[in-house]
């Protein structure tokens, strides 16, 4: 586990004239760093608008911790690269000793 990532969760708020106000918080705000395997499984490119986009999903692999959900996001602090959680997949036979993220980056990362 080669890569430090941050994970994060969008947090929305009221500001003093009540209006809303959406940013990304540390999602666990103690230590929101952890060790990584991060794995590109796919990838494929969009064409809208005349605009060319790549999409690739991406499959992180960390130390279980709860809390994990799909919404969140994980960002690399050296890269500047963030992962869209799509999906959150307990390991059945590590009894919660690691947990699988499906996630995408690219077209729409956060």
């Amino acid at each position: 586990m080669r890569h430090w990532l941050t994970f994060e969760s969008q947090v929305t708020e009221l500001d003093s004239d009540g209006a809303q106000d959406t940013y990304w918080a540390d999602a666990f705000p103690h230590n929101p760093r952890m060790p990584c395997d991060v794995v590109d499984m796919s990838g494929r490119e969009l064409i809208a608008a005349q605009a060319s986009h790549s999409k690739v999903t991406t499959k992180l692999k960390t130390r279980f911790r709860p809390g994990f959900s799909a919404g969140m996001r994980a960002r690399d602090g050296f890269t500047g690269q963030i992962f869209n959680i799509e999906a959150v997949i307990l390991d059945p036979n590590s009894r919660r000793r690691w947990v699988h993220l499906l996630c995408t980056s690219g077209v729409n990362a956060g």
